[in-house]
């Protein structure tokens, strides 16, 4: 029996069944109306309204500059286009960070003006505070730990996090923390799969993972490198599905030379 299949619309609830299961769970990024209605009508569980946008919308080096104002703009027009998937919410960089009573705040401004499903935020023991908090008001919370690209600074690369002992078992120990805490799941970022694996087998909650390998309980992508809109972007962990960005350059060339050698409009297309 397929969880996906048989509900009108998926909950935390829902994430918990499909693990239970054995059933991967499929998210992606989303940031606008019309794309958002295309990837719920395909059937994708969960949409995430990442500060990613930062990157592949606003065309910034880091997630940390955008807003939460921004945040909340690109998270209306992703609930207005679902049905079925479940939205969830990043906090971005400064609205959570080291006090709880703000974080509190920017999570209740994210559901109440942008309707969404629940909040998504980076960190382990650290943040335990905000999430409880959180939680307390009745907001579900995903948890984000291995590479949290908001820490790239402190960090100062992209590269592949808890290889090493003891940082692996630090992840472990805050993926226990964030369960405990009341997450209703976590990604795994840019992590070794046998971690992956071993976190996912750990913990009751879902996992799903971005670069973590095939043994956690889902995948989630951006939607722009899946899709291929962006060219530069190739880890190791991304499988393109499409080539947009020739296809829609290549379409855009034919506009330009019809414009030009005036075959648009034709008879049938004017008035």
């Amino acid at each position: 029996m397929s969880v996906h299949k048989d509900v009108k619309k998926v909950t935390t609830h829902t994430l918990q069944s499909m693990k239970q299961n054995g059933e991967k769970i499929s998210m992606l990024t989303a940031y606008d109306f019309s794309m958002a209605r295309i990837l719920d009508d395909a059937g994708i569980d969960v949409l995430l309204v990442g500060d990613s946008a930062s990157n592949v919308m606003a065309g910034h080096e880091t997630t940390l500059p955008i807003t939460l104002d921004q945040m909340i703009y690109h998270a209306q027009s992703v609930v207005r286009a679902v049905d079925r998937c479940l939205v969830i919410v990043d906090l971005p960089f400064g609205s959570y960070q080291g006090n709880s009573k703000e974080a509190l705040n920017s999570a209740i401004r994210i559901m109440k003006e942008a309707g969404a499903h629940g909040i998504k935020l980076e960190g382990g023991i650290e943040v335990v505070e905000s999430i409880k908090r959180i939680i307390s008001a009745g907001v579900p919370v995903m948890g984000h730990l291995g590479l949290t690209p908001q820490s790239i600074y402190k960090f100062g690369t992209y590269a592949v996090r808890a290889r090493e002992d003891e940082e692996a078992e630090m992840l472990i120990n805050n993926a226990h923390a964030l369960e405990e805490a009341g997450c209703f799941s976590i990604v795994l970022e840019k992590i070794p799969a046998a971690l992956g694996k071993r976190v996912a087998n750990e913990l009751k909650i879902p996992l799903i993972g971005i670069g973590a390998g095939g043994g956690v309980d889902g995948q989630v992508l951006v939607m722009h490198d899946l899709l291929g809109i962006n060219k530069d972007f190739s880890p190791r962990f991304l499988r393109r599905y499409l080539n947009l960005y020739d296809e829609i350059k290549a379409a855009t060339g034919r506009y330009i030379q019809d414009v030009k050698s005036k075959d648009f409009p034709n008879e049938n297309e004017q008035y």
